[in-house]
């Protein structure tokens, strides 16, 4: 038996999909006032019952035919009779099917787009269905409008809106379509509906889907003719996703049958509700409930990661014979290493510090890095417990782990994968016999803003053996695997915030500082605390102004490590809180001869031959330290020349003395004053390395052109 058209010609039709593995615990039954004589369809919630489409006795247009009309019956009450729904909203021709919006006081349906006149006339072909709208008042309703992409060239009908009102699907035959009714939908904004959108080969097919609804969780149902299902209609339900939407769900019998079924409304967790079909006498309004509640989308559960690696991997070079990298994770632990791997205890924020340590005297030398961490579980449902189980014997499992903040869970619906279902926060089940199983975790959940409700599901799988040697032999398996720790940004569940990054300030043009002392308030470079510094270094004071703090620096160097035998010297002098900073340069002459000492290095060999002569890349370094000081008139240096420690300490001190001068005396001859300039030989008494080989003796072996404040 097929469905009678309306006037319009629209077919009424429902569609279906491949079932899934097991059947849904659907009961339904014929609801009271529906009569074999007569079709009633399309039922949508309206107050304490339902608003449905009925021909009986309607007037009979051209092609023999009834119209239909819209009709009321309230379900809370046993003796209730069927009536008509409202008299302002009568046509000479076809109103229905119906939606309303939350509260119930606007109406979207469907009638014909011309109601007036002759009634043959108006029976024609061409008058097609479009969409309208009124707002309640009083008792009644109030001007119908209609939706301004209506058309006379096709219909637009069955409209369903969504539960906050911002979207209205339907049905239509537009030719942009993918077959022959599709679904469509329209989004309210900035005070009109937009233009219709196809729901895409995704949900609609070649043959016809009808009659949308859409659940407050969001849920899209629909009937098609044109897939391979149950019967000529089958009713489907799909889900909108990131980028589509979810492979239609054909719903189990007997809600669907080999009859045609379609226009279902439901509860938001699909546990009752009502649809239509032809299996009896005539089309019937059926009234289905459901032990258990629907969850049909799930997506894999991700695991809530805790433990990483980190690693340094940075431009700034440490080595590590004298020197330890220390990492703080900021829970009570610390580790030493390039690179470590770390299980924090769980979700929380957490500051990460990586510090280089003396390992002679185990302080700090230089902080490196620090990281803010922030460690959430994934917003998802969360299945908890075991991952394998022997056949048999019982297992446990538990959502309470669930992470969805905002929300309150209002339900739990589990599905084993096995043809059983059950309710609860933490069932036990029994696999009766051995396989891989995907166990399914549906929550329905509750805004706590806003109240609305929504579905979420995960799935994970579960390994079930026969025995316990199989499944001894199969872990023993799996752990052979070597498993690489996982980089601490690779994770959704993490956001790490770089606090401070000295890699960061170092390629700022920074240079590093050995640091004596800092202090809150302004210290007098005569005090006391400051007579055991040697000569060879001069105390000098820095400014941070973000801190308003005051650092006491004695030495300036271009590598990290170059600055480690001043710090060691200090904190041998007791200068216990000596450590190594970064500091960005601001004076601009400092920084562009920051970039001459990069770019022309400062190894003495790249200065002067054996005979104390300059060489080709000293005149090329001297003649941009001439133009650098021709810029900046004020600008004053001193040329410090240090040696290894490969001789007698006065005859290196000489040495290093009479390179200075031969500096300074190019310098002059060029144009520079010779009071701007100051020539200065350290001999071996700073040494930026250990002198123990010959590649360290070079690095002690160089030329510093330093700024004279």
């Amino acid at each position: 038996m097929k469905v009678r058209t309306l006037v319009s010609v629209v077919v009424l039709i429902l569609g279906q999909y491949v079932v899934s593995a097991q059947q849904s615990p659907y009961s339904i039954r014929k609801t009271a006032f529906s009569s074999d004589g007569y079709d009633e369809f399309a039922p949508v919630f309206y107050g304490n019952g339902l608003v449905f489409c009925t021909d009986r006795g309607q007037a009979v247009n051209s092609q023999g035919k009834a119209v239909v009309k819209m009709y009321y019956v309230d379900t809370a009450s046993a003796n209730s009779k069927i009536r008509p729904f409202s008299k302002y909203l009568k046509s000479k021709l076809n109103d229905g099917p119906a939606s309303f919006n939350r509260a119930g006081d606007t109406i979207y349906y469907s009638r014909n787009l011309v109601v007036e006149g002759n009634f043959k006339l108006l029976s024609t072909y061409r008058n097609k269905l479009g969409l309208f709208y009124a707002a309640s008042e009083g008792k009644g309703w109030g001007k119908v409008r209609e939706i301004r992409f209506n058309t006379e060239w096709f219909n637009i009908t069955m409209p369903c809106l969504s539960h906050d009102g911002r979207r209205l699907y339907f049905a239509s035959d537009k030719p942009d379509g993918v077959g022959g009714l599709d679904i469509y939908y329209s989004n309210w904004k900035n005070g009109y509906w937009e233009d219709p959108v196809n729901l895409g080969p995704e949900v609609n097919t070649e043959g016809n889907e009808t009659y949308p609804f859409v659940t407050e969780t969001g849920e899209l149902f629909f009937s098609s003719d044109g897939r391979s299902g149950l019967g000529g209609k089958d009713v489907y339900v799909t889900k909108q996703k990131d980028n589509g939407w979810h492979t239609p769900v054909r719903l189990s019998a007997p809600v669907n049958s080999e009859y045609d079924d379609f226009g279902i409304v439901t509860t938001a967790d699909v546990r009752e509700g009502y649809f239509s079909s032809n299996r009896g006498k005539s089309v019937d309004i059926y009234h289905f409930t459901s032990e258990m509640p629907q969850v049909w989308f799930a997506e894999a559960q991700k695991e809530n990661q805790y433990c990483f690696s980190v690693s340094d991997t940075g431009r700034i070079v440490v080595d590590t014979l004298s020197m330890q990298y220390v990492w703080d994770f900021g829970d009570n632990t610390k580790m030493t290493g390039t690179r470590v791997h770390h299980c924090f205890p769980g979700p929380g924020k957490y500051t990460l510090a990586l510090d280089i340590i003396d390992r002679t005297t185990g302080k700090p030398y230089f902080r490196k890095q620090t990281y803010d961490i922030e460690i959430v579980d994934y917003d998802q449902p969360y299945i908890s417990g075991p991952a394998y189980a022997i056949a048999g014997e019982a297992v446990e499992f538990d959502g309470m782990k669930s992470y969805l903040p905002g929300y309150t869970v209002t339900g739990f619906f589990w599905d084993f994968g096995d043809g059983t279902q059950k309710t609860g926060a933490g069932p036990s089940h029994t696999f009766a016999s051995p396989g891989e199983f995907d166990v399914r975790l549906g929550l329905t959940i509750r805004s706590q803003a806003t109240g609305d409700v929504l579905k979420r599901a995960v799935t994970r799988k579960i390994w079930i053996f026969s025995s316990r040697s199989e499944r001894d032999s199969w872990l023993a398996a799996r752990s052979s695997a070597v498993t690489e720790p996982f980089d601490l940004r690779q994770f959704e569940n993490v956001s790490v915030r770089d606090q401070y990054s000295a890699e960061a300030e170092f390629l700022k043009e920074a240079v590093f500082q050995v640091e004596i002392l800092s202090s809150k308030t302004k210290m007098d470079l005569s005090n006391p605390l400051f007579r055991s510094v040697p000569v060879k270094y001069s105390v000098r004071e820095v400014h941070y102004p973000e801190t308003d703090t005051y650092s006491y620096v004695i030495d300036q160097q271009m590598s990290l490590m170059a600055a480690y035998p001043a710090f060691t010297e200090m904190m041998a002098l007791g200068f216990r809180s000596a450590t190594v900073r970064l500091f960005v340069l601001t004076d601009p002459a400092e920084r562009e001869l920051n970039v001459l000492k990069r770019n022309y290095g400062v190894m003495t060999d790249t200065y002067f031959d054996a005979r104390n002569r300059l060489v080709t890349n000293a005149y090329l370094m001297l003649d941009q330290v001439v133009m650098l000081m021709n810029k900046y008139p004020s600008l004053k240096l001193e040329i410090g020349v240090h040696t290894d420690n490969q001789g007698v300490a006065g005859t290196l001190e000489r040495l290093s003395q009479t390179r200075a001068q031969v500096i300074v005396n190019y310098l002059i001859n060029r144009g520079v004053s010779e009071s701007r300039l100051t020539p200065r030989g350290y001999g071996s008494s700073r040494p930026v390395a250990p002198n123990a080989n010959w590649l360290d003796r070079r690095l002690n072996r160089r030329v510093e052109f330093s700024v004279i404040r």
